[in-house]
């Protein structure tokens, strides 16, 4: 073979560089040595040889392979330190390539080359930065495009896996990038490095990027002449503000930041626009407040539709960073009560022992851990409280202690809220506000007013309003007979309620929405003031309510705030009672419980009950603007998904307190036309129940739940992939009712969607642990055996899983008739099908339930297993191998069956004798091998979906 020679005519020019070594003129006839000629010279050669040969040649193609071989090269020689040095140096002369492909594709190895020099530092210290690392940061400045990209793309994986020591991080690398970004260098290099340094601060730390990136990023911010280069800036913005911390944030970056979101190119503040989130984020609450939600608001009244469309897009993430484990009433616990304020607390919480706390009449405990979950899930009330004024010698007394213990002031729950939505700047619940209250109110609040065990905990109350019009005059106390309250928050009209007949009217306007468990709340205390309001005076002496006197004070308070008076008159009649009742029906109304009463509001009132105090109305108010039918003709076609998206993150900010601002938004979403729009919300409706508790759940969730259910495909899934997370949040009763829709999820639009009967699968796996016995029994089962009939072999063999999980439950739920109930329809079902692939999916189940140990093997020996060995003498191999398969390698595995002798054992040995001698060559074998040979579950699972 080696003196077969290659012939070619004609074409001198194709025969340069090939070795010819003869050539007859006077035949035309070309001898080439033969390929393997060459190799054999190859082998001949060392790697260094090898290297500087074809390192050396004119073929491009063969410098680009010698680059592709380095490291191939480099572990050749890797035993011995010169030879990997003398590579290295090979790199080095490579890397001066003047063509930018072999340029490209050394830069390319660099990162491997880098991990073999890290792995070998031993042998080879400081490889990588005397010749790998100088490549990489001259080519950041290479002339082609396609080398620059190839190097940043480099350095960046230098970085995350950390090869680039920090020395060398802050000696070579930044360097060299601040000079890429002087005003005279190259635009396309210049923002090229810009981005490279936004891009590698999350990966040297706060310190470098700080010292040096930092300034050099501020000063390409305010970059004049090139608008990308602000861009850029812009587009990382976020990513410098996470790294450098709130600090240097506000005082270096926020400035830059103010111009390029008015910058005169739309790119610029579209860019701002799409890492709001990430700069608010690395502020604090009050500049976030005061600033920030006044910037982004020009954002979502750009003159560019882009721009405007990315606000949007945006506003829902932004408006997250506003969330308060504080404020959005997840949870409070007091961390500190000292023993100092319970002394001065304990005639508080003593005078209003007798308030009434919520509707279940539970009291609440000054150091107790109260989860605000229980409160606002049960639709407790809010309580408007009243308090006694003191004595005025106590008051004085109070007065000259000195002045009031911050931690009180900011524990203090009794000052009314904001009936108006202040300026940003006077952000209403903050110390600096609750401060400036009681300056301007020049008077002394009492320990009493500024704190007990009641007031701490509940929700703030809102602001009322008293109609001056039954006022004689500023000092006259309130008529016995009728007080009238307005919540001026929601603008709804005066409630008067006073007499029996107005009590008797609410509750008869109530009870036709009594199956609403808000509304039968709120019957349930009207109904009990109007038992009260009977007794009157004639139990005034047995119970400890008090008497109030409601003022209001020109002097005292600013125009348009209320100062309530609490008065020892013995001569004011009994009040508490009304006083419950307009507490309850503040909150009905605030809660939006009556959907009749919320549909006759009119438009200004229902803009009223979405005023909250969490985040900036303005933002709210935007937000909720997204639904409108104008937003997607002049911003997005999908802005509603982006509304959509984002709103659990939203409600969770806002807490529950404050659904009601939300509810009538994911209502028109949950009807919106696009069925992505749907799809979205049914994604995360578990996520929003959560949020929620059960009882605004099970009010306002399950319907658009129940709708979801019946939608189409693309929806369903959504509400199928989180169907556990979903029903486990829900009572007994509201749980078992989703028993009989279960069924309804093996109808799908089409029928090749197996993923969807799959996912089912899954489901009801984890949906075991919510149902009793009884029910998996009679609703559950009958979805597994269809599901392990289904004609995809994957649903198959999760339902399989599912059928022994079922066995496992029934078995542990000690109810043996249900379990032998269950083994006698699998038997029926399976064992006994027509079809060979019913009898097969037997198998698979037996081998499922021994797997998992579902049963005790006695248990299983008894039940199960003489059905499955009488499968021996099944007809078609393919359940005759399968069977030969799960007693060889699962069954006889067991203890059961290796300690004791029985006569179970014999009966499966005789069964494994009499397939051994079996006629199909398969089955013979899979009866023969010892089980610790060939146990591999793929074997089955191709038998599996190789039969049907």
């Amino acid at each position: 073979m080696a003196d077969l020679s290659l012939f070619q005519e004609d074409v001198q020019e194709e025969i340069d560089g090939f070795g010819v070594d003869d050539y007859n003129s006077e035949s035309d006839v070309i001898i080439i040595p033969s390929a393997l000629d060459f190799v054999s010279q190859d082998e001949m050669l060392t790697p260094l040889g090898r290297l500087d040969k074809y390192a050396s040649s004119e073929n491009i193609f063969n410098r680009q392979m010698v680059a592709r071989s380095l490291l191939d090269t480099l572990k050749e020689v890797r035993e011995d330190e010169k030879d990997c040095i003398a590579v290295l140096e090979r790199v080095t002369k490579l890397s001066e390539d003047s063509e930018p492909t072999v340029r490209a594709e050394l830069m390319e190895q660099v990162p491997h080359l880098a991990m073999f020099c890290q792995e070998n530092r031993p042998s080879i210290p400081h490889a990588f930065s005397k010749y790998l690392l100088p490549i990489v940061v001259r080519y950041l400045a290479d002339q082609n495009n396609q080398v620059r990209k190839t190097s940043q793309a480099a350095l960046l994986v230098l970085l995350e896996q950390e090869l680039i020591e920090r020395s060398d991080v802050e000696s070579k690398v930044c360097p060299v990038l601040i000079e890429l970004t002087a005003p005279d260098s190259n635009d396309d290099v210049k923002t090229e490095a810009v981005a490279i340094m936004c891009k590698m601060a999350s990966m040297v730390g706060k310190d470098i990027t700080e010292r040096l990136i930092l300034p050099r990023f501020c000063e390409m911010c305010c970059d004049c002449r090139m608008f990308h280069v602000r861009k850029v800036c812009a587009a990382n913005f976020g990513d410098i503000s996470s790294v450098v911390g709130q600090e240097a944030t506000e005082k270096m970056l926020l400035p830059r930041f103010f111009q390029l979101c008015s910058d005169n190119v739309w790119g610029v503040r579209k860019a701002c626009a799409e890492c709001f989130m990430a700069v608010s984020c690395a502020t604090s609450q009050e500049l976030r407040r005061t600033k920030l939600s006044a910037l982004f608001i020009n954002l979502i009244s750009d003159p560019s539709r882009w721009v405007r469309q990315a606000a949007f897009q945006s506003l829902g993430p932004f408006i997250s960073t506003f969330a308060n484990p504080s404020s959005y009433g997840q949870y409070f616990k007091e961390e500190e009560c000292t023993n100092n304020m319970n002394e001065k607390s304990s005639e508080a919480v003593e005078s209003n022992s007798n308030q009434v706390m919520d509707t279940t009449d539970e009291s609440v405990s000054v150091d107790a851990d109260i989860t605000t979950e229980d409160s606002v899930a049960s639709n407790s009330l809010v309580n408007f409280s009243v308090q006694l004024e003191a004595d005025t010698e106590d008051e004085s007394d109070r007065a000259s202690k000195g002045t009031v213990n911050q931690h009180d002031i900011l524990s203090l729950c009794t000052l009314p809220l904001e009936s108006t939505v202040e300026s940003e700047q006077n952000c209403p619940g903050t110390q600096a506000h609750i401060l400036a209250d009681l300056e301007t109110g020049n008077r002394t609040i009492s320990e009493q007013e500024l704190y007990n065990s009641f007031h701490y905990w509940r929700t703030p109350i809102p602001d009322i309003d008293i109609d001056l019009e039954l006022r004689q005059s500023e000092s006259e106390v309130c008529s016995p007979e009728r007080l009238v309250l307005k919540e001026s928050s929601l603008g709804s009209p005066n409630i008067t309620m006073a007499t029996r007949k107005e009590l008797e009217e609410m509750i008869e306007n109530l009870e036709p929405h009594i199956d609403d468990p808000d509304v039968k709340a709120q019957v349930d205390v009207l109904t009990a003031a109007l038992k009260a309001s009977s007794l009157g005076t004639q139990e005034e002496s047995k119970l400890s309510f008090l008497n109030m006197e409601i003022g209001y004070h020109h002097g005292l308070t600013e125009p348009g705030k209320i100062n309530c008076k609490i008065s020892r008159d013995d001569s004011a009649p009994l009040i508490s009672d009304s006083v419950e009742c307009i507490q309850s029906t503040l909150r009905y109304i605030h809660n939006d419980a009556d959907l009749s009463t919320r549909s006759t509001f009119s438009p200004r009132e229902e803009k009223k009950s979405k005023v909250q105090d969490v985040v900036p109305q303005a933002l709210l108010d935007q937000y909720l603007s997204m639904t409108d039918p104008s937003r997607a003709q002049t911003v997005d076609t999908e802005i509603a998904k982006h509304c959509a998206y984002s709103i659990p993150g939203v409600a969770l900010t806002l807490g529950r307190h404050n659904w009601h601002c939300l509810r009538d938004t994911y209502e028109t979403l949950a009807a919106d036309m696009q069925w992505k729009v749907r799809r979205t919300l049914a994604f995360s409706i578990h996520e929003l129940a959560l949020i929620l508790g059960g009882s605004l759940t099970a009010a306002d969730l399950l319907p658009i739940f129940n709708g979801f259910l019946k939608d189409l495909d693309e929806v369903r899934i959504g509400v199928l992939k989180h169907l556990y997370d979903f029903l486990k949040l829900l009572q007994q009763d509201k749980r078992r009712e989703y028993l009989y829709q279960l069924q309804e999820f093996l109808v799908t639009d089409n029928v090749r969607n197996w993923r969807f009967r799959a996912e089912l699968a899954e489901q009801l796996i984890l949906l075991l642990e919510l149902y009793s016995a009884r029910d998996i029994n009679d609703y559950l089962l009958p979805i597994a055996v269809n599901l392990c009939k289904d004609r995809i072999s994957s649903v198959r063999w999760i339902s399989y899983k599912l059928v022994s999980e079922m066995v496992k439950k029934l078995y542990q739920a000690s109810n043996p008739l249900l379990l032998l109930d269950l083994l006698n329809k699998l038997v029926e079902q399976f064992c006994q099908s027509p079809k060979w692939s019913g009898r097969q999916t037997f198998v698979f189940i037996c081998q499922a339930l021994i797997e998992g140990d579902c049963l005790p093997m006695e248990q299983f020996a008894i039940h199960v297993m003489p059905h499955l060995l009488h499968l021996a003498s099944d007809r078609v191999p393919n359940v005759r191998v399968l069977l030969a398969k799960t007693l060889k390698q699962t069954l006889l595995e067991k203890e059961y069956f290796l300690t004791s002798a029985n006569s179970h054992q014999e009966a499966v040995e005789q069964t494994i004798m009499a397939l051994q001698m079996d006629p199909d060559s398969d089955v013979k074998y899979f009866a023969s091998i010892h089980p610790a040979s060939t146990k591999h579950t793929d074997d089955a699972l191709s038998t599996a979906s190789s039969t049907y």
